[in-house]
């Protein structure tokens, strides 16, 4: 199934921590916090301006985004675990 985002809405895939600290020691999953880096898998078209023109996002697809412990709503398609929120919840692009 596809899904296509509406207005400054984006779909956000986590991407999973290392379970293993930098000494050796396994983190158990009820332990780890919640993933706060994610990859974009689609944005929606943009939001409306005041000059009621469509103004783009600066994220895209395939970006690695951070984004808030909290931020967006969780949802599962397709089986798959996903995070859809507004494009002001996204903190900055990860660049390497």
């Amino acid at each position: 199934m596809k899904f296509r985002p509406l207005h400054d809405r984006v779909v956000v895939k986590r991407i999973e921590s290392e379970t293993k600290t930098a000494g050796g020691i396994i983190i158990p999953e009820t332990a780890a916090e919640k993933p706060q880096q994610g990859e974009v898998i689609a944005v929606g078209p943009g939001a409306r301006g005041d000059d009621n023109e469509i103004v783009a996002l600066d994220v895209k697809k395939g970006d690695r985004v951070l984004f808030g412990k909290w931020s967006g709503t969780e949802v599962k398609i397709d089986g798959e675990d996903l995070l859809i929120m507004k494009e002001s919840d996204i903190m900055g692009v990860l660049v390497s």
